[in-house]
């Protein structure tokens, strides 16, 4: 039982050792030197624009100045004044 107990510990021992180098193998970089591209994009939300922010603007002083001139041209609220003139003739025969 004695024999068997040290087999198996010198075979884990160079199954561990074995695992080791393979792994330190394959962990290297197969060339002399290695090139890094980094490519950077930037995106822009809509709201982040300028123009986005002039144009809106414009629309909403545009809205707010059709609001109030057309509040009042409504026919109940604008009066015309109309002047009539009636005259009369009486028949004055004897």
């Amino acid at each position: 039982m004695k024999h068997l107990t040290q087999r198996l510990s010198l075979t884990t021992f160079f199954t561990f050792v074995m695992i080791c180098l393979v792994q330190v193998v394959l962990g290297q970089d197969s060339s002399s030197s290695s090139t890094t591209i980094t490519r950077t994009t930037t995106e822009h939300t809509w709201y982040t624009q300028p123009w986005v922010w002039v144009v809106g603007g414009a629309v909403l002083i545009l809205l707010l100045v059709a609001l109030l001139r057309g509040g009042g041209s409504s026919g109940a609220a604008r009066t015309d004044k109309v002047t009539y003139t009636k005259t009369s003739e009486t028949d004055t025969n004897p």
